[in-house]
């Protein structure tokens, strides 16, 4: 992942509220799977490897967020554990064709949670962050964002 991407990702994350969250994780999973298939292409297995543990880092987030008390989260339970048998599959053959499962699964989910994402009507997860505005003002070539922080301390205590 790029350090633009990076940031874009924070910037995303800040401001983002539950469903997006979990939309978020998912195109994670689906950038770190185009990371892990280009090492194979590469003959990287020490990249590939990383990019597994990336995958399996934001699938252990996924399966956290669920509310066992609905019965889809059993579902997805089920899913989730499906994804990183497939995970642990690719990472001991070295194969595209367990990550060719994964992105499957993960690109459904995607598609579905980005439908559902703007009936959540919920505010950002985060609070007291950075206000960001983007294209206020811009350069010749470039857009630039102002941040704004007010003070110094955003809820931390010293």
């Amino acid at each position: 992942m790029t350090a633009e991407l990076k940031q874009e990702y924070t910037l995303r994350i800040a401001q983002a509220n539950k469903t997006q969250l979990i939309t978020i994780l998912y195109e994670m999973v689906l950038l770190y799977i185009d990371e892990a298939e280009s090492a194979l292409d590469t003959g990287n297995k020490a990249e590939f490897k990383n990019a597994i543990r990336k995958i399996r880092g934001c699938m252990d987030e996924l399966t956290a967020s669920l509310h066992f008390e609905y019965v889809l989260a059993q579902n997805l339970l089920q899913l989730y554990l499906y994804v990183d048998r497939e995970l642990v599959k690719a990472s001991s053959h070295y194969e595209k064709e367990n990550l060719a499962h994964v992105r499957l699964v993960i690109g459904q989910l995607h598609e579905a949670y980005e439908q559902i994402q703007d009936l959540d009507t919920s505010g950002p997860v985060m609070g007291n962050t950075q206000t960001v505005y983007a294209g206020l003002t811009y350069g010749r070539n470039t857009l630039t964002e102002n941040i704004t922080d007010p003070g110094g301390n955003r809820g931390f205590r010293v």
